[in-house]
Parts: C-alpha cells; sequence; structure tokens
C-alpha cells in the first residue's frame, strides 16, 4: 500500500494497524504472555538437577570419546536441550502415575538444565584430556625421544587432574559475568549457537514445538537403542590383533594399509551428518594429500631424509613431519583467525557505535525503527531486558572472586606443576581477561571459539620462557590449560547467556547451572578419562590385549601435534631432513587457503564452497584417514535422504538420529571398555587378509593335516 506524501492518515493508521497485527503474531513472548514468571526455587529443582546430573555424565561420556578419538567438538546443546525436555517430561508422566504432585516444566528450567549438561560435558574438552594432558605424559615424550626427561614429563594423575581443573574452571565465569550487558543488551551481539538453543527450547514449550520434540527424541532413541548394541557386538570379534569389523578393508587391502577403510563407527557416520559437507570434504581431501601421497613419498626417503628402521612414533623420522607439517598448518590458520576475527570484531564495534551515535543525534532510537520493529523492541526486547537486568551481579563482587581464584592458583598451581612458577601463573591470570573478552566478543559475532588458538599462544610464549631444562614442555602445557579453561569458559557462559537472554530464564539461575555443571565436570570428566586411560592402554603399561595396542595408535591424535608444539617453542632440535622447508611451504598454502576463503566469503562469491576449510585439510594430517571415510558416509547418507527420501524429514529428524548414532556408539563403547578393563577376553577373533595370503594359509593348513 502506497502512502500519500501529505495527509493519508487513514492509510497509514491501517498500515500501522497490519505491523502491529503482524508484529505481534511473530512475537515469541506474546506466546508465553500469559505464563507467570518462574522464582530461582522453581528453576533450580531436584528434578532439574537430578536430571542434570544423569545427562551431564552421559554426555560426557560421549564427549571424551570423541576428544580422544576425532579431536572434533560437535554443538552439543542441542543434544543436551532436546534430552533435556524428554527426562523432565518422563519425569513428569511417573509422578502423575503415581499421584504426586510437582511443578510445570517451564523453558525456564529447560535453559538451565541444558546449561549445566553444557557446562558440564565441555570439561571433556578445555580440560584437555586429549591434548594437553597426554602431550605432558612419558609416552608422548618416548615417542619423539627429545626432552623425555624428569622435568619435562608429568604422568596423568586422576587427584591432580580434579584439583587442576577445580582451580582454572571457575575463573572464566566471573571474567565474563559484568560484561553480560554490555554485550547482549548495548552491543546485542548474535552469539548464533546459543540463539539457536533458545528458538529450540520455546519451540519445546508450545503445542506444535512439543509434537515435534516427542517426534524427535522417539528417533533419537531409536538410533541410540540400534547403535549402542553395536560396539558390544563387534567386541565379540576383536579377539587379537588386527582382528574385528572395525578393520574391514572397504577399498582393498593397498588402501587399507594407508588407512583408507571404513571402521563402522557410528560415531564418525553421525559427525558426517552434523558437520558441514565442507568440512568433511576438506578432511577427506586433506588425508588423500597427506596419507596418499606426502606420506608414502616421504616414505621412500628412509635412509636419505631420515635414519631407517626408526620407531614410527620417532619424531626424527616419519612421524616429524606428519607432526610439524600440520602444526604449521593448524598454526597458520590460527594466526590468520585470529587476525580476522580481530579485524572483524573491531569493524562491528565501530560500526555500532557509528550507528548509536548517529541514532542518537537524529531522533531518539525507538522513532528510527519502524511500526513493527517498534512493537518488537517495546514488548519482547524490553520484556528480556527487563528479566535479563533483574538480577544484578555486582561488579566488585566478580572481580573479587577473579583475584581470590587467581591467588589461589598462584599458591597451588606450582605444587602441582612444579615447572610452572607463581610468576608464570600470575602473567597467565593477567593475560586471561584480555584473552577471554577478545574470544567471547569475537564468538558472539562470528560464533568462532578460538580458545584453542589462544592456548597455543600462551604454550609457545610460557614454553620459550621456561625453557628445555626448566622443563619448558610441561610448563608449556599447563599454561595451556589455565588459558583455555578459562577463555572456553567464558565464552561458553556468554553463549548460555544469550540463550537465558531469549528464554526469559534467570542470570542467577544461569550462573547456579553453571557453577553446578562445571563442578559436576571437574568430577565426572577425569574418571570418565581414567577408565579409557587404562582401557586404551595410554600410559603404555604394557597392556595385555592385543586389540587395545592396536587401537591405541589411533587415540589422541592432537597429544602428539601439542607437544609438538611445545617443543618447538622451547629449541627442539634434531628435526628430520627437509621438514622444516616442508613446514614453510604449507604455512604459505595453508594462509593461502585461509585468505581465499575470507575473500570469498566477504564478495560472497559463487565458488566459495568449492574453497577447502583449511582447518579441515590440517587436521587430516593428524587423524587416520577412517575417521574422514566415515564421516563422508555420513555426509552421503544425509545427502541421499533429504534429495531423494524426505527433505522435510531430513531436516527436522537428522540432528536427532545423528546425536542417537554418536551417543549409541559412545554407551556402547564404555561397555566394551569395561570388558575390557575387568580382563574379559573376546572369544572370537575375524579377520581379513589378501587373496595372496589366504593362499599361502590354505597351504600351510594343508601341510598341518598331511
Amino acid at each position: 500500500m502506497e502512502a500519500e506524501p501529505r495527509g493519508g492518515v487513514a492509510n497509514r493508521h491501517v498500515v500501522d494497524e497490519d505491523d502491529e497485527a503482524s508484529s505481534v503474531a511473530s512475537s515469541t513472548e506474546r506466546a508465553f504472555e500469559g505464563e507467570p514468571l518462574p522464582s530461582l526455587a522453581e528453576t533450580v529443582t531436584a528434578r532439574s538437577a537430578a536430571v542434570s546430573g544423569v545427562l551431564g555424565a552421559v554426555v560426557s561420556v560421549v564427549a571424551m570419546r570423541l576428544n580422544l578419538t576425532s579431536g572434533l567438538l560437535p554443538s552439543l546443546g542441542v543434544p543436551a536441550g532436546l534430552l533435556g525436555f524428554f527426562l523432565a517430561r518422563a519425569w513428569i508422566r511417573a509422578l502423575d502415575v503415581v499421584g504426586v504432585s510437582h511443578l510445570p516444566f517451564t523453558r525456564q528450567e529447560n535453559t538451565l538444565i541444558q546449561t549445566a549438561v553444557v557446562s558440564c560435558s565441555t570439561i571433556a574438552f578445555s580440560g584437555g584430556f586429549g591434548t594437553y594432558i597426554l602431550g605432558m605424559s612419558g609416552k608422548s615424550a618416548t615417542e619423539g625421544h627429545i626432552g623425555s626427561n624428569g622435568r619435562n614429563v608429568e604422568e596423568p594423575n586422576i587427584g591432580r587432574l580434579i584439583a587442576f581443573l577445580f582451580l582454572v574452571n571457575f575463573s572464566g565465569l566471573f571474567i565474563i559475568v559484568p560484561l553480560r550487558k554490555m554485550m547482549i543488551i548495548r552491543h546485542r551481539l548474535t552469539f548464533p549457537s546459543g540463539t539457536a538453543t533458545a528458538h529450540l527450547i520455546n519451540s519445546f514449550h508450545t503445542p506444535h514445538g512439543a509434537k515435534q520434540a516427542r517426534q524427535q527424541v522417539v528417533t533419537l532413541f531409536k538410533s541410540l537403542g540400534a547403535t549402542v548394541l553395536c560396539p558390544i557386538f563387534q567386541w565379540f570379534f576383536a579377539g587379537g590383533k588386527n582382528c574385528g569389523f572395525q578393520i574391514f578393508p572397504t577399498f582393498g587391502m593397498a588402501a587399507y594399509r594407508r588407512g583408507f577403510y571404513f571402521d563402522f563407527s557410528t560415531t564418525n557416520v553421525g559427525i558426517g551428518m552434523i558437520c558441514p559437507p565442507m568440512i568433511t570434504a576438506s578432511m577427506l581431501a586433506g588425508s588423500i594429500v597427506s596419507w596418499g601421497i606426502l606420506w608414502p613419498y616421504i616414505e621412500t626417503k628412509a635412509g636419505r631424509w631420515f635414519p631407517e628402521n626408526l620407531d614410527a612414533n620417532d619424531l626424527g623420522g616419519i612421524m616429524g613431519y606428519r607432526v610439524f607439517v600440520g602444526v604449521s598448518m593448524i598454526l597458520a590458520d590460527g594466526l590468520f583467525t585470529i587476525l580476522s576475527a580481530l579485524v572483524r570484531t573491531a569493524y562491528a564495534m565501530r560500526k555500532r557505535r557509528c550507528r548509536a551515535s548517529t541514532a542518537s543525534a537524529a531522533a531518539p532510537p525507538f522513532q528510527c525503527l519502524s511500526a513493527t520493529e517498534r512493537t518488537m523492541q517495546s514488548f519482547d526486547d524490553r520484556r528480556r531486558a527487563q528479566v535479563f537486568l533483574r538480577d544484578r551481579f555486582p561488579t566488585w563482587v566478580s572481580v573479587a572472586a577473579y583475584a581470590a581464584l587467581a591467588a589461589v592458583s598462584i599458591v597451588a598451581v606450582p605444587l602441582l606443576y612444579p615447572q610452572l612458577r607463581h610468576r608464570h601463573v600470575a602473567a597467565a591470570y593477567v593475560a586471561a581477561p584480555v584473552f577471554a573478552f577478545c574470544n567471547a566478543y569475537g564468538v558472539g559475532v562470528t560464533d568462532m571459539n578460538l580458545s584453542a588458538t589462544y592456548g597455543k599462544i600462551a604454550m609457545m610464549v610460557f614454553s620459550s620462557w621456561v625453557g628445555l631444562d626448566g622443563g619448558g614442555v610441561v610448563a608449556g602445557l599447563a599454561a595451556c590449560g589455565i588459558i583455555v579453561s578459562a577463555v572456553s569458559g567464558a565464552s561458553d557462559f556468554m553463549q548460555d547467556f544469550k540463550t537465558g537472554y531469549l528464554t526469559l530464564t534467570s542470570p542467577r539461575a544461569m550462573l547456579v547451572g553453571q557453577v553446578a555443571g562445571t563442578a559436576l565436570g571437574c568430577v565426572v570428566n577425569p574418571a570418565i578419562f581414567w577408565v579409557f586411560y587404562k582401557v586404551y592402554n595410554m600410559g603404555g603399561g604394557g597392556g595385555d590385549s592385543a586389540d587395545v595396542d592396536s587401537a591405541n595408535a589411533d587415540v589422541a591424535p592432537y597429544a602428539r601435534a601439542y607437544r609438538g608444539i611445545a617443543m618447538l617453542s622451547v629449541g627442539r632440535h634434531g628435526l628430520p631432513e627437509h621438514s622444516v622447508l616442508l613446514c614453510k611451504i604449507f604455512f604459505a598454502l595453508a594462509l593461502a587457503l585461509s585468505a581465499a576463503r575470507e575473500v570469498a566469503e566477504r564478495r560472497r562469491w559463487r565458488g566459495l564452497r568449492y574453497i577447502p576449510s583449511t582447518v579441515g585439510v590440517a587436521v587430516a594430517f593428524f587423524v587416520p584417514p577412517r575417521i574422514p571415510v566415515g564421516m563422508a558416509v555420513g555426509c552421503l547418507a544425509l545427502h541421499v535422504w533429504r534429495r531423494h527420501v524426505d527433505a522435510g524429514g531430513a531436516r527436522l529428524l537428522s540432528p536427532a538420529v545423528a546425536s542417537g548414532l554418536i551417543c549409541g556408539d559412545g554407551l556402547g563403547s564404555l561397555a566394551s571398555s569395561m570388558l575390557t578393563l575387568l580382563r574379559a577376553r573376546p572369544p572370537i577373533c575375524i579377520k581379513f587378509v589378501s587373496r595372496f595370503e589366504n593362499q599361502k594359509l590354505d597351504a600351510f593348513l594343508a601341510t598341518l593335516h598331511a
């Protein structure tokens, strides 16, 4: 409808009424207008505590297994919110059956459960169990044959792990609390993952959303139930070295020897369904370049570029090329990502500042908005801001809590890791707030969590500061843990604050859920890690199971990379010939690839989808090719589902199927691991051999019968 330049009051009035009606219809908070806001006691309940505890432990098992195998971190917010909704509803139905009264299950309680579960399970990654913790171990040091003296080795100890996690994982929470108003209200940062989780939780608590949630939960449990038995079934056929379905030579024996085969891991299939197709394609391409072309070529140079007959894990041999070439690509990608994120963040801050100053100079803020935007601002945003700012956290309390945690850590961390002096820990806690702010703001703008990159920077600084003779390898890895825990915790908490803001959840309840989940994670995750540590014989103590020994070779591939970075920082010498040249070449290639993707993204080129992800290619240099192959299977299955079966069903149910595949495989692997830990031996060995080897075996058996 076209407005008149003058007059036209009636027309303008109709337009305003239509806009207001459409805005009311699209308003999220209008749907919940009749529901009273629950108090803190009605949000933090025995039900939410029990559900959070159970889900936190279960999801932590899955996250730990992912951390120790692929090192990938899929988003845990969606499955946590979905499972929390289902378990709480099941709790309510059980109480209804026995006739016990109960509080209604609200979206605020659902948000609290999701916050506690995610804060508990993400410690499986930020706790460094597959990176800097195992990088300190004697097994990692022995593989490199450098820096293996006593001061550069610290074996994992469950008591020390729990103490260290309690010391370093709460500081990030108090760093970010005073900045919540600035980032969420004033700058209105997006925090895409937190926003998506909030929309999901809001939809669960509407009639249509609840129906869809039930459908997703049924699908998830069907997928989980079918998957959880697979690792247990496979365990019965793994009765010796190189036995079992996990080593099925899908593409032939030659490809199998290079690591290209499908190992029937539903975890990798589920990750492939969740990850963007370009990440999967990039990892597969990186595997082909490295494991299919580059490493076989370098192996032909044995005796010229590096000594022959070295241990496969000796950094003076082929492993040195694998680790340091991959590290150079990761460092290049991290450097470029940090610089681009800082530029984007500075540009976004400048743009918001200019926009605010222009609006204030021209007219009051609401007069700059359309009728629809005014209605939305006056109801949804004002309602959310009112609840979000109702609970006040004095800045001096947060600062005092952070200072107290820092003081305790300055005293206690050197007792756990003597290679770090008091001044080193103090310097780490001085730098942590700066890194935490930059990372949290960057996450709000780009949804990219760079805590691991900030940790690598800290590792290089502190390793070179302490030096090899002073135990710089362990010092750098421990300092990395301090920075990663603080920076990751701060950005994750701000994501949760955004979720709470959009679901009208009290910030005080969010803080309770975050602290409770973090405390639970500091106990549960070391216990889970200790089970896997013993089962997979990560300490090199001479396990008695051949299949465990063979599986151990692919466990925690990032541990070698982290120790390699620390060793380079302390001046590690004796690298194989031409390895530095290769590192420079791949560093430059990674920078060029990252720059090409950035330019294509900014200019919205159609060819962007054909430019591989730098970090995806770099990760493939460490992880065995069977992981990208499994991810490719999941990606292909999802593509077929979307294009040729049911596009709508795939869009709705594929996250539930993928979550069930990942969770089921994790729980089944824990069960089979417990069998191994109890020294149970698989009764059957199924092995795949070439036709030539089979003929030789038949001839040998024939001679025995003769």
